[in-house]
């Protein structure tokens, strides 16, 4: 997906394709794309982002391919309802970015509400799709008037 930038702070408009080597403005583009497509909630519009045979780390989960992180998502999103996610762009170089980030959700058994704080590095193909995601993060329980998100 192309980009450019807005000198008033606004989401960027489609022009410069969001592919490696990245720049700033595509970095933070390709992470504003990331967080549009997560805060869907669907497994299929999330898995368009990353390559065929997508390496993941998510927390103590390793796994590969986009059949596979379709079926963790749905399984993530099954339990972690009223998902609202936030990512903040940390570092970026050649193919590689680096996010943390923040999402609230409601657990579907106990209805509790918690914050979940973490990092993610991205590896890219030469067409932009994700070919490798690490992930690490802790849930923190909250109230829901502690909400942010």
């Amino acid at each position: 997906m192309p980009v450019q930038s807005s000198s008033q702070g606004n989401p960027p408009t489609v022009t410069t394709p969001l592919v490696p080597p990245f720049t700033e403005e595509t970095a933070r583009a390709k992470v504003k794309a990331a967080e549009n497509a997560w805060n869907t909630r669907d497994p299929e519009v999330v898995a368009k982002a990353y390559s065929e045979d997508s390496q993941w780390r998510n927390r103590d989960e390793f796994f590969t391919g986009r059949d596979a992180i379709k079926a963790f998502l749905n399984r993530k999103w099954a339990k972690e309802l009223d998902y609202r996610l936030m990512k903040e762009l940390w570092a970026y170089t050649g193919n590689r970015i680096s996010v943390r980030f923040e999402y609230e959700w409601r657990h579907a058994q106990t209805g509790r509400w918690y914050r979940t704080h973490g990092n993610e590095h991205w590896e890219f193909d030469d067409d932009g799709l994700m070919r490798r995601r690490d992930m690490s993060a802790n849930d923190i329980p909250i109230e829901e008037s502690e909400r942010r998100y």
